[in-house]
């Protein structure tokens, strides 16, 4: 049991360090990045509003819940908002025909629904240290 604690703290800490890396580096320019996005999906059905929108709170989210996750705080929380932006970014993938993009989604996304579907063993995290949830024994 103690192994599969430890490789899911990893497998957290690696999509935290995604995620947030993702976040850090597209807050520092969120106007470029927004423009470069906007420009991206010109040709697609989705309104430009909406597009520009997420644009400027996508990095923001990317951000919060890297850094979240690299606590171990509110963990479940932000593997469900990880997984709502994947699918988001899946959804706005199809509407650009960016089919290679999905795949890079896909794997994040099944990553975090496979760590919050084992979140009892997310043992190795602030919110266990927390709020001391009942853990199951050593095997």
């Amino acid at each position: 049991m103690f192994q599969n604690r430890i490789a899911y703290v990893l497998l957290r800490l690696g999509l935290a360090v995604s995620f947030f890396g993702h976040g850090l580096v597209r807050i520092d320019d969120l106007p470029g990045f927004s423009a470069g996005i906007v420009k991206q999906f010109a040709d697609s059905p989705l309104p430009e509003s909406a597009v520009h929108a997420f644009a400027y709170v996508l990095p923001i989210i990317e951000f919060l819940t890297g850094f979240f996750l690299l606590l171990g705080l509110f963990t479940r929380f932000f593997l469900i908002v990880g997984s709502i932006t994947m699918i988001a970014l899946v959804f706005g993938s199809c509407m650009i025909q960016n089919w290679e993009a999905i795949n890079s989604q896909f794997i994040h996304l099944f990553f975090l629904v496979l760590l919050l579907g084992n979140s009892n063993m997310n043992t190795f995290a602030l919110d266990h240290a927390l709020v001391r949830s009942p853990v199951q024994k050593e095997e």
